[in-house]
């Protein structure tokens, strides 16, 4: 489904003395009590203050972790980012003590013109993630218009991300607004030729989406562990290099489908290899890998080869890295071809980084702030580009 048609907070009208519903992300990492990156708080930031500057009386909701329902749970309070929220804001953030009940019915009331508060871990209640009919119109009852920015958790049914979305006038937040526009601009209306560089440990993982880019873009660059079961589906011998030779037969398929569409998918040629992680490195330029060596990145001349492939792309999706980019010694193949990425953005192109590991890759080597777009939302990014169901955007487009 295309979602570029879903709308952004303009469409809402007027929100002076609103009570305005925001269902953001702030699942962020814990030590205790201390919070040890804030940048999902800081991310839902331009959409809170852009409410806060109309006037609305913001309500904001989210979950934490993975408590299992049974009520309130110390470790899984929103109480730290509350009180982040109110460092960052300049005011305080109070923090209901639920996120349905009498008490927070009246907590959301009074809150005023250009301010917020929170409400307490939705996920306190079994009825969030089941997707609860009642629990979703009790949310929804606070307040009189709906925003999701919350892209992370977009490919969820959760009640607090598709209930309000449906009972009130609702828009997308900035960060879900931005999100879905860059990933339709490589979904639905690339500038050609457009290119995915694909990496990560499972072919598996990437079948869907592998599936899904063949009748949308030009080229394929295939690095990472799923590169050696496309190998070993072409005939080469990869030693103890990752694959899952129950995808071989898929491989295949998608190797033959790509010919067929005349696009043309590029895998490695050379390889960094040793027979552990741990263990002293060899280069093989070309040919088998030997039986006792496995591979554990793209070797320089791939790379080079990819940057070259990369550097006449108009559109690019990166999708997870060429190696064990975390290990310097298996680190160069994915550090060439996000600089190339990041040249080419610089030069022109449009890119797109799919979240997760190809996200923390982009920072390790300081190229994320030279992307067109780094998704926030590993899991909802990948379902997206893979063409399977959003709920809480097809919940918005449905508003």
């Amino acid at each position: 489904m295309d979602y570029s048609s879903i709308k952004g907070i303009e469409a809402l009208g007027d929100l002076k003395g609103k009570r305005v519903f925001v269902r953001a992300d702030f699942n962020v990492p814990l030590e205790g009590t201390r919070i040890t990156s804030d940048a999902r708080i800081t991310a839902a930031l331009p959409t809170i203050k852009l409410l806060l500057g109309k006037g609305a009386r913001v309500i904001l909701a989210s979950h934490l972790g993975r408590p299992e329902g049974k009520g309130f749970e110390a470790e899984y309070s929103l109480a730290p980012v509350a009180k982040r929220l109110s460092e960052l804001l300049g005011f305080e953030v109070t923090l209901q003590p639920d996120c349905v009940g009498e008490n927070v019915r009246k907590g959301a009331l009074a809150v005023t013109d250009g301010h917020a508060t929170l409400l307490e871990n939705v996920r306190f209640h079994k009825a969030e993630n089941k997707g609860a009919e009642a629990f979703g119109r009790e949310l929804a009852s606070l307040a009189e218009f709906y925003v999701n920015d919350a892209f992370g958790t977009c490919h969820r049914a959760d009640a607090s991300m598709t209930w309000p979305a449906k009972l009130l006038p609702s828009a997308a937040g900035l960060l879900v607004k931005a999100e879905v526009d860059a990933l339709a601009t490589v979904l639905t209306n690339p500038n050609r030729p457009c290119l995915a560089v694909l990496g990560g440990a499972k072919v598996s993982d990437k079948i869907p989406l592998v599936n899904n880019l063949l009748s949308r873009v030009n080229e394929i660059c295939v690095g990472g562990g799923m590169a050696y079961t496309f190998l070993k589906a072409q005939g080469h011998k990869i030693g103890k290099s990752l694959c899952d030779d129950s995808k071989l037969d898929d491989c295949k398929k998608m190797l033959l489908r790509a010919r067929e569409n005349n696009v043309a998918i590029h895998l490695p040629k050379d390889h960094v290899i040793a027979h552990g992680m741990d263990d002293e490195t060899a280069h093989i330029d070309r040919g088998d890998i030997p039986d006792d060596f496995a591979a554990f990145d793209i070797g320089g001349n791939t790379a080079r080869a990819f940057a070259n492939v990369i550097a006449r792309a108009k559109t690019i999706l990166f999708n997870g890295p060429m190696g064990v980019f975390e290990k310097e010694r298996f680190s160069n193949g994915t550090q060439i071809v996000v600089n190339a990425i990041a040249e080419a953005t610089r030069n022109g192109a449009f890119s797109v980084v799919g979240g997760g590991d190809s996200a923390a890759a982009a920072e390790h080597f300081h190229a994320d702030k030279h992307m067109s777009h780094v998704s926030t939302g590993g899991g909802a990014s990948l379902t997206l580009l893979q063409g399977e169901p959003m709920p809480a955007l097809e919940a918005l487009i449905r508003s």
